[in-house]
C-alpha cells in the first residue's frame, strides 16, 4: 500500500482563497497475527510492516527475542493489512488465553491490556555504558528532522531514530503512531543484528510510560525527545536505568533522570 495520497484542498491566506492539493499521509488498519490468530490492530502507516511485527512482539514481551519468531509474512485486503508472525507453540498457547481480555484498537499503546500489573510491568534495569554528549543528542534530533522524509512531504507523522555517539543518527522510522514508530524502529535494531545499548534513541513525541518500557526492553541507555515526559515516565525510567532527556530543542534539553550518560564537562546544568 501506498504510504501517502495527494488530496485537492483550498488554501486560505491573508483573506484570499487558493485552490490546490496536499499530500497527506495514509492510515492503514493493521493486524498482527500469531500462528494465524489475530492478536491485535493498529492504526498504522503501511510501511516496515515487518520491523513493526518484530518490534511489537519484543516490547510487548510477547517473544524474548528474535529465536522465538520462525516466519513474518504480509497479507493485503481491502480493508487493511495482516501481517502474519508464525512463533513457537508454546508461544502461541499462552497467547490464546490472553486474546481473551484483549478488545479494540491498541494504537493508543495501552488498551487491551488484561491488567493494570501488565499496564505498569516490571523490567530489568538497562546495563548499558554508553556515553552522550550534549551536542549529539541536540545534534541527533536536529539530524533526525532532516530525515523524517514522509512527514516532510505531510506534516503528519512520527518518527523515531538511533544514533551512536561515534557516527550519529543511523536508522530512522516514521507513522502516523509514535509507539509505531518506537517499535519499526526497535524492530529494524534487532532484524539488523544490532542492539540499542550501542547509542540512543530520539522521538519526536511526548514521552509517555510505554515508550520509556520500550526502550528499555531494547537495552537502550538514553531517549531524547522533543516534548517533556509524563511523570510517569520519569518515575519509569528512573527505575529501569534510563537516561531520560525532554524538550529537545535548539540548543537545549532537560535531563530527568541518570545525568550520569551525559558527559558532565559538555552537558551545561538546567536550571
Amino acid at each position: 500500500m501506498k504510504t501517502s495520497e495527494a488530496h485537492p484542498r483550498t488554501l486560505w491566506r491573508d483573506s484570499s482563497a487558493h485552490a490546490g492539493t496536499r499530500l497527506l499521509a495514509e492510515e492503514a488498519a493493521v493486524a498482527v497475527s500469531y500462528n494465524g490468530s489475530t492478536h491485535v490492530v493498529l492504526m498504522a502507516t503501511p510501511a516496515d510492516l515487518e520491523d513493526l511485527a518484530i518490534g511489537f512482539s519484543v516490547t510487548e514481551g510477547i517473544v524474548d527475542d528474535l529465536s522465538a519468531i520462525e516466519d513474518v509474512r504480509i497479507e493485503e485486503f481491502d480493508l487493511g493489512l495482516d501481517v502474519q508472525v508464525r512463533v513457537r507453540e508454546d508461544i502461541a498457547e499462552r497467547l490464546a488465553k490472553r486474546r481473551r481480555n484483549m478488545s479494540g484498537p491498541v494504537g493508543c499503546g495501552m488498551c487491551g491490556l488484561e491488567s493494570l500489573e501488565a499496564a505498569v510491568r516490571r523490567i530489568a534495569p538497562v546495563t548499558a555504558t554508553t556515553r552522550f554528549t550534549s551536542a549529539c543528542i541536540l545534534e541527533a534530533s536536529r539530524t533526525m528532522e532532516d530525515q523524517q522524509l514522509l512527514n516532510k512531504a505531510t506534516s503528519a507523522v512520527h518518527a523515531a531514530g538511533f544514533f551512536r555517539p561515534d557516527t550519529g543518527l543511523d536508522l530512522v522510522r516514521e507513522d502516523v503512531g509514535r509507539h509505531n514508530a518506537l517499535d519499526k524502529l526497535i524492530g529494524g535494531l534487532l532484524r539488523a543484528g544490532r542492539t540499542g545499548s550501542e547509542g540512543g534513541i530520539v522521538v519526536t513525541s511526548r514521552v509517555s510510560v510505554e515508550l520509556v518500557q520500550k526502550v528499555a526492553v531494547a537495552g537502550a541507555g538514553l531517549l531524547a525527545a522533543i516534548s517533556a515526559p509524563t511523570a510517569l515516565a520519569v518515575r519509569t525510567a528512573e527505575e529501569t536505568g534510563v537516561t531520560l532527556a525532554g524538550i529537545v530543542r535548539g540548543r537545549s534539553f532537560e535531563c530527568f533522570t541518570h545525568p550520569d550518560r551525559i558527559k558532565p564537562d559538555v552537558c551545561a546544568h538546567v536550571a
